[in-house]
């Protein structure tokens, strides 16, 4: 049985007894202290926690998960993946156990002909937590599982919490036995290998208070409505029902493994060490594809580290297998489309961005190991030089954050070096790294607040009304008040507050355009808005300052927003639509927004693209959209199905997830995209749009910023006057400045290079004066001298090496010699073959004279480069230096 097919089969059987069925949310996790969705019932949070009151009693769903905490077993067992789907079925507080475990019993049992999985029923085995007789009477007495078959547990393994105070409960997992060949009898508490999960059901009955561990917490009493929560994953079922011993031998996993294998010349099940790269590869792809089709980008912090590092994996397996510098992501994209696709419909949609953002991550990776590779030689070196045999955790940790480099590579290359890494040193960077991200994302989110206290508000007093698409001011009622995070009944002047108000025109930050700012007044206060988020769908907090007075949680408020705030960045809301169709007109479909932001004035535009974007199509884009604000063209906004809106060709935002009503907002017959922000009534309100220039932001993500309205006429102004002034300078009229100013820099950028012949042959001059002056040190003839200052770095090099030159091959020498090129000290050491014959090492000599200079150096024994930060100290460099010849000779 396919893939595809059993999850059709699960959301079948359910949707036919009252289940409604919930498409998958999105990997990237609306819970600001997650980053990537874990668990299937993750975005069912809220309503097991009571925060919000659910749409339905009973749900269903088929939804994505990545973990990655055990990504490092990855490929090493065949149990650990990075990306699985969950299968479950919810009830929020209608059925319990009595109809749970009859319908996973029935579902798993019934035959594949009738729409079951067809598991023969004497191959089932089912736990239980030790104490719950309610659901031991129900399989025993209900369904017919022999007593011999159900087996009780602890807490470890059969009760479930959160990790934090909320619901809690025993849950009741159901095993299959996959026969005497997989390991020992005895059930699963004797053998979990033989004894597969296959199916868990949490059954959420208590409020747990202090919960200190997993096995460790306080039961405050029950919970007043009892839910279900259960989960199946796909891939495990897969491989039972399909025959195979794992999961990465299932219908979709496999074909990305096998292309893998052929593209390397490999096979699988040969060889151990290949088994484990292919493994990684075929996880690691299929979950890559995933996160980009959810609009997860590359980066080296929160989610995007986590695509990066899964991406980079799956890459530097495939040069572990042999790939070389051979780009095989393409194709094992395009395969993992291909097979996911029938599940994911949006996968072969979105293909050409997913590409996209693949391919250059691939392209930006191997150039990161070539670069890569020279950094980390330079910290070997740096390590040994310090005699010490462990690469430090805060070389790791730049190699990682700064290059790129993977921590296994970075383990790997220093095996082979006979070093160590400071691996406890690396992790805690990385956590510290990662904590901040977190806890930055969900302080702007939720403003350190507790979100059930935003779900309480909106149990209580039901969804917040936007008016802001048609007003600018509003009276509403103050429906609650939190200072410091926490509820409050009033706050007063000097107080930093957060208002929620019945209805309001403040438009909450979101889809890339930024907040309101504006007033809040009462009889009796006044409060400064400052910022606008909305920590849980429906609920609009305004944060700010009560200025005078005292505001109260029932007071009669009005609301009024910067109208001429709101008016501008609704301005580069409508551009920013405007120059994303201007895009994809020139580039094609696969210029697909990745981002925006939308201020006042101006705006920024993240967009999709294999490489650079000329300067002239810059150019044809900026005069398209101006084209475009000439006509005037009408922007009208409506609300419409999904399916209404892809079938009108609108376009909407990469790897954004939509409700099924969508609100389009269009320009003319020129632009028509998904969107919920504020705009202008017609593109020619928008005056005129200035491209100031695009660049890289990430690998296969271009950003272009640009000017709106009267910012981009203020910047014309001032363009206009910087040129009359370099005419009347130049006296050239404005058409002949760009060929003047190429002719002043190539005569200057001339006059340079003779400057530089001239000091550099001064400089050289002085080898002949410097080996006369050399000093004998028990036998060695030492030069130490301070070049003049602007000897670059090169030059400095050449008369170290033409005063060694002077010396006959019997006489041990070294030469050092210091410069500052520009504000920084740059030291150069030679030793010829008779200096290192007594022990001497250039590279040595310089980490002497780079530490008294502040900084840090290293080469080979013969010729050796450093440099530092203090230029003062020059002069007590070089004599470090001949102290340390002194003790190596003596």
């Amino acid at each position: 049985m396919e893939s595809a097919e059993i999850a059709r089969r699960f959301l079948r059987f359910f949707e036919e007894r009252g289940h409604t069925v919930v498409p998958s949310a999105s990997l990237i996790a609306e819970d600001p202290t997650l980053l990537l969705v874990p668990a299937g019932m993750v975005p069912f949070k809220p309503y097991f926690l009571g925060q919000q009151k659910p749409p339905f009693n009973r749900a269903t769903s088929v939804q994505k998960c990545v973990r990655t905490p055990d990504i490092d077993e990855v490929g090493k067992t065949t149990r650990h993946a990075t990306f699985f789907q969950m299968l479950g079925n919810f009830s929020f507080g209608d059925y319990f156990k009595e109809q749970a475990i009859p319908l996973a019993w029935e579902l798993l049992t019934k035959p594949e002909s009738e729409g079951g999985f067809g598991f023969p029923q004497e191959r089932l085995w089912v736990t239980v937590y030790q104490d719950d007789d309610e659901a031991y009477g129900i399989w025993h007495d209900k369904v017919g599982v022999p007593s011999e078959r159900i087996q009780r547990r602890g807490l470890e393994d059969n009760y479930w919490h959160m990790g934090v105070p909320g619901p809690g409960g025993p849950c009741s997992e159901i095993y299959y036995d996959r026969g005497p060949e997989y390991g020992r009898d005895g059930g699963p508490v004797a053998d979990e290998n033989r004894y597969l999960e296959v199916w868990n059901n949490v059954f959420m009955q208590f409020q747990l208070s202090a919960v200190r561990s997993k096995v460790d917490f306080d039961v405050a009493g029950e919970l007043p409505a009892r839910s279900v929560d259960t989960g199946m994953g796909l891939e495990r079922m897969a491989a039972i029902l399909q025959g195979v011993d794992n999961i990465y031998e299932i219908d979709t996993t496999y074909k990305i493994l096998d292309r893998a294998a052929e593209l390397t010349k490999t096979r699988y099940g040969r060889d151990e060490r290949a088994d484990v790269s292919l493994r990684v590869i075929a996880d690691h792809v299929r979950t890559g594809v995933m996160l980009v089709a959810d609009g997860v980008l590359p980066s080296n912090e929160g989610r995007g580290y986590v695509l990066r590092r899964i991406l980079r994996r799956a890459i530097r397996n495939l040069r572990l297998l042999g790939a070389g510098e051979e780009r095989y992501m393409h194709e094992l994209t395009a395969v993992t489309i291909d097979v996911m696709g029938e599940q994911y419909p949006e996968l072969k949609a979105d293909a050409p961005q997913i590409h996209g953002v693949i391919d250059a991550e691939e392209a930006s990776f191997l150039g990161t190991l070539r670069t890569g590779t020279a950094i980390f030689d330079v910290a070997v070196e740096e390590t040994r030089r310090k005699g010490k045999g462990t690469l430090a955790g805060e070389q790791a940790f730049q190699l990682h954050d700064t290059y790129g480099f993977p921590i296994d590579l970075t383990l790997e290359m220093a095996s082979e070096q006979g070093l160590k890494v400071d691996e406890e040193g690396f992790r805690r960077l990385m956590k510290e790294q990662r904590d901040r991200a977190k806890a930055d994302a969900a302080a702007k989110k939720t403003g350190n607040a507790d979100i059930s206290v935003f779900g309480q508000i909106l149990e209580k007093t039901g969804r917040v009304e936007f008016l802001g698409y048609d007003q600018v001011t509003a009276e509403a009622e103050v429906i609650g008040l939190l200072v410091g995070g926490a509820p409050v009944p009033a706050a007063g002047a000097g107080t930093e507050v957060e208002v929620v108000l019945g209805r309001t025109p403040f438009y909450a930050e979101g889809g890339g355009q930024l907040a309101d700012q504006g007033v809040i007044r009462t009889d009796g206060a006044e409060v400064e808005i400052v910022d606008v988020q909305s920590p849980v769908s429906g609920v609009v907090v305004h944060r700010g300052k009560v200025r005078a007075g005292e505001i109260r949680v029932g007071d009669q408020a009005q609301a009024e927003i910067d109208v001429e705030r709101r008016r501008a960045i609704s301005r580069s809301h409508t551009a920013t639509h405007l120059v994303h169709r201007g895009f994809r007109n020139a580039l094609g479909e696969t210029a697909a927004q990745a981002g925006s932001e939308n201020s006042p004035g101006r705006f920024r535009f993240d967009f999709t693209a294999a490489g650079a974007v000329a300067p002239s199509m810059l150019r044809d884009v900026e005069d398209e959209v101006n084209a475009v604000l000439i006509n005037d063209l009408t922007v009208n906004a409506f609300h419409t199905s999904q399916a209404e809106a892809r079938a009108m060709g609108a376009l909407a935002l990469f790897g954004e997830k939509y409700g099924e009503t969508v609100r389009i907002v269009e320009v003319g017959d020129y632009s028509r995209e998904l969107c919920g922000g504020t705009h202008v009534s017609s593109s020619g309100q928008l005056g005129l749009v200035k491209v100031l220039g695009e660049a890289s932001i990430g690998a296969g993500v271009r950003r272009v910023e640009a000017l709106v309205g009267l910012d981009a006429f203020r910047f014309l102004a001032r363009e206009s006057v910087l040129v009359a002034q370099l005419s009347e300078q130049l006296k050239a009229r404005r058409e002949e400045l760009p060929e003047r100013i190429d002719g002043i820099v190539t005569r200057l950028r001339a006059a340079e290079k003779e400057l530089d012949k001239l000091r550099s042959a001064q400089v050289l001059a002085m080898a002949g004066e410097m080996a006369a002056g050399a000093r004998d040190l028990h036998g060695v003839s030492v030069v130490t001298r301070r070049a003049p200052d602007g000897t670059s770095p090169d030059d400095l090099r050449k008369l170290a090496l033409d005063v060694r030159g002077r010396f006959t091959g019997e006489q041990p020498a070294v030469v050092v010699v210091a410069g500052v090129p520009s504000d920084r000290p740059v030291v150069v050491a030679v030793v010829n073959d008779a200096g290192r014959g007594r022990g001497l090492k250039a590279g040595q000599l310089v980490g002497v004279a780079a530490k008294a200079l502040g900084g840090g150096g290293g080469g080979k024994d013969d010729v050796a480069q450093g440099g530092g930060a203090r230029p003062e100290a020059i002069d007590d460099a070089l004599v470090a230096v001949e102290q340390a010849i002194a003790q190596t000779v003596v």
